[in-house]
């Protein structure tokens, strides 16, 4: 038995009230590379940044100082499941503040990670789903490559087996690309999502959402918190009980909006840190929530 499933069988014959469980996206949402933090007052006045991420031995991820300091509360509050489209390997690279997370989304719900291992009755669920929902990955990759053009197309890579995307010159990617591509995938049960240099190409029935929701079955959790901001992460914010969504990225960008889901105004790192602060006040005190309850 895991320690999230034993402390909630042990709060339910205490009677105690029911853990609250946090699944957040991690890139662009809790964590930032430099070319994404949007440091924009005056350098003495910038927040102090914490290294969560090498590769390759150069920095890659960042969060405020004050965000750690956030998670670390949240870690212990409430149940914190780190939600990400990045592969078990790329998930593998992020040392977060606090207590290792029990759980882990990796591969956008490919993947439920139970202390750091994959799942496998949960793998072979979503397998069954992708089989009968959706056209297989290789008529998609096929199509990925006969339409990118070698003058914008930087790389190209398949994940987990799962999905495939690309990463492109956004300058040189024609407008109209991006949404062609989306509505012939769509025709075949995929989505489309453009987040910064990466085009991604997601089987419609792998989600977040349905992962999540095994985590808050697992765990007897009865308010469920969410943050994201790609289109890959609204399933998840609709999902969940209460979500957050930052002021930049694909959904601020396409204007998306959804009850429960607060449209914040910050951007960059300060974002991340303000979705952890609202988390953190509701984790800890959950009549906060302002009556929200299981989501369907």
């Amino acid at each position: 038995m895991t320690t999230a499933t034993a402390a909630a069988g042990a709060t339910a014959a205490a009677g105690a009230a029911a853990p609250v469980l946090v699944a957040s996206d991690l890139d662009r949402t809790l964590i930032y590379s430099a070319g994404a933090l949007a440091l924009t007052g005056p350098d003495a006045e910038a927040p102090r940044l914490l290294c969560v991420e090498v590769y390759e031995q150069r920095p890659l991820s960042y969060l405020t100082e004050t965000a750690a300091e956030l998670l670390g509360r949240l870690a212990r509050a409430a149940v914190f499941v780190p939600a990400t489209t990045r592969t078990r390997e790329q998930y593998g690279r992020i040392r977060l503040p606090g207590p290792e997370p029990e759980f882990a989304i990796c591969a956008n719900g490919g993947h439920l990670l139970v202390d750091g291992v994959s799942d496998p009755a949960w793998r072979a669920a979503v397998a069954e789903r992708l089989a009968a929902g959706c056209a297989p990955l290789a008529e998609v990759r096929a199509r990925l490559l006969a339409t990118a053009d070698p003058a914008w197309l930087l790389k190209e890579r398949t994940a987990e087996d799962l999905f495939a995307y690309l990463v492109v010159d956004r300058e040189r990617l024609p407008g109209d690309w991006v949404a062609e591509l989306a509505g012939w995938a769509g025709e075949r049960g995929w989505t489309v999502s453009l987040q910064g240099r990466k085009i991604y190409a997601v089987p419609r029935p792998l989600t977040k959402s349905a992962a999540m929701r095994e985590v808050a079955r697992r765990t007897g959790a009865e308010l469920t918190l969410a943050a994201g901001d790609s289109l890959l992460d609204a399933d998840l914010l609709l999902a969940a009980d209460r979500g957050w969504r930052p002021g930049h990225g694909e959904l601020a960008d396409g204007g998306w909006s959804a009850p429960r889901v607060t449209a914040l105004e910050e951007k960059g790192v300060t974002a991340g840190e303000e979705i952890l602060r609202r988390m953190v006040a509701i984790a800890e005190d959950p009549s906060a929530a302002g009556g929200a309850g299981t989501a369907a």
